[in-house]
């Protein structure tokens, strides 16, 4: 796959440009009744009543679409219309599930506060979304900034680890307390990571891509074509060491391999990484306990069912529970599950919603992954291709990794579910991410190109 020549497309017309916006425009209205749905069915399986602030919360709602609408139509014309409404409706799903969890929790007696701070993460979140179209007004930008956004990329990681601010949070030192509130720096880390992976690897794509030595019958790139990937390689082990955050190490050297191999098109990169993976991950099984824990886990959670294996045995539980159909929202007992606002929230729909809630749920991921792998393609640069490519596989591995996590396919590794779990940082994280896919697919054709 060739990214580095510009792509021909016909010019967006201001009467395409008004049909994309008016399509968003309409998505985001039947996002938000969707949302309001389903809040109402809590409220009613609660107390047999609609909730006396759905009004209110349904006004909020609207003001928050209307505004990222409005600048999205400003700042972005021509943007492709579909992941701004996919993203709403899986954020206020989520705001739903972590006020339904609150009700649970304070059932129990707990006290609970999520949903009031995951609502005002939201506004944050939708607030950072439109400050970075305002921020970015070409993606190309970023691409002058290569290093500057690298360094500050690792600076961010790494702030985890600097005594005084660095918070060690269930055994992972992945926060930083900063004026009473803890943030996840990582998350903000991960976008800086794709620009600089994209800027580099469309700057030596021909490099990378030339296959001029030879490996038995096959003709695969030099050895020294290797050195990024061994390079990112022993940055996610320095994250697993350092950090103890499996899911941030396993996602970080992922997303460089198949970033490189859209770039290239070589599958000798996917098998050299896929090489280093496995000596990664015996490294780590025998070098740390948590690791070896996990994996047992993973692998019989009923022998320490009463301690360890708690949380997915509760996990599979949930799921098990949930049929088909679901016992219906408002009506399961998702506070049985330690962690179900962040880590098993994915499970906690799968109770009340069923499979055939968890698959809509999946179907929405599934098409803002191909809404970015489309913006990806149609892009008219290099970088920009790569910048939504990696955006998008970001986006969907983690989806892939909890969700496999939580059923049971993979070890867990403590990632959350984009959008859904409560967690201010990867809101955050994940409305900048859907502004920047925004960006690429709104830019205008680069001077010179055949029009």
């Amino acid at each position: 796959m060739n990214v580095s020549a510009p792509r021909v497309a016909a010019a967006a017309t201001p009467a395409d440009t008004r049909r994309r916006s008016n399509i968003e425009l309409g998505l985001l209205v039947l996002a938000i009744l969707t949302i309001l749905c389903a809040y109402a069915l809590i409220g009613l399986a609660r107390t047999a009543t609609l909730p006396p602030g759905m009004a209110a919360y349904g006004g909020a709602l609207a003001a928050l679409a209307v505004a990222a609408h409005l600048v999205s139509r400003r700042l972005a014309p021509g943007a492709d219309p579909l992941p701004l409404p996919l993203a709403f409706l899986l954020n206020g799903l989520g705001l739903v599930m972590v006020n339904r969890i609150d009700y649970a929790l304070i059932a129990r007696g707990q006290e609970s506060s999520l949903a009031p701070a995951q609502t005002v993460w939201t506004v944050v979140a939708v607030g950072a979304f439109c400050a970075t179209l305002v921020a970015v007004p070409d993606h190309r930008d970023l691409d002058r900034y290569r290093y500057l956004i690298g360094v500050g990329a690792l600076a961010l990681l790494a702030l985890p680890s600097v005594p005084g601010i660095g918070a060690t949070i269930n055994g992972a030192q992945l926060w930083i307390r900063v004026a009473g509130f803890t943030i996840q720096p990582g998350e903000l880390a991960k976008l800086g990571l794709v620009a600089f992976f994209a800027s580099y690897l469309a700057d030596k794509q021909q490099l990378l891509s030339a296959a001029t030595s030879r490996l038995g019958p096959l003709m695969v790139p030099p050895a020294r074509a290797f050195g990024p990937v061994i390079a990112i390689w022993g940055v996610s082990l320095a994250l697993l060491v350092l950090q103890k955050d499996l899911g941030l190490s396993l996602l970080v050297f992922g997303l460089f391999v198949l970033m490189l191999y859209v770039a290239t098109g070589r599958p000798a990169y996917v098998a050299g990484g896929a090489v280093l993976f496995g000596v990664g991950a015996w490294f780590a099984y025998s070098a740390f306990s948590h690791v070896r824990l996990r994996v047992a886990i993973w692998l019989d959670p009923w022998a320490d069912y009463q301690d360890e294996g708690f949380q997915l045995a509760q996990s599979l539980f949930a799921l098990g529970t949930g049929g088909l159909a679901g016992v219906g929202l408002g009506q399961g007992r998702p506070d049985f599950i330690p962690a179900v606002a962040t880590d098993f929230i994915f499970s906690a729909f799968g109770e009340e919603a069923g499979l055939l809630g968890t698959t809509g749920l999946l179907l929405c991921y599934f098409l803002l992954v191909g809404r970015g792998l489309t913006i990806s393609m149609r892009c008219r640069d290099g970088f920009g291709t790569l910048l939504a490519a990696g955006l998008t596989i970001l986006f969907g591995l983690q989806v892939f990794i909890i969700v496999a996590g939580v059923t049971r396919l993979l070890p867990l590794t403590g990632l959350t579910l984009p959008l859904v779990s409560y967690g201010g940082s990867s809101l955050l994280a994940n409305y900048v991410l859907v502004a920047l896919l925004l960006r690429v697919s709104a830019a205008k054709r680069p001077p010179g190109a055949t029009p």
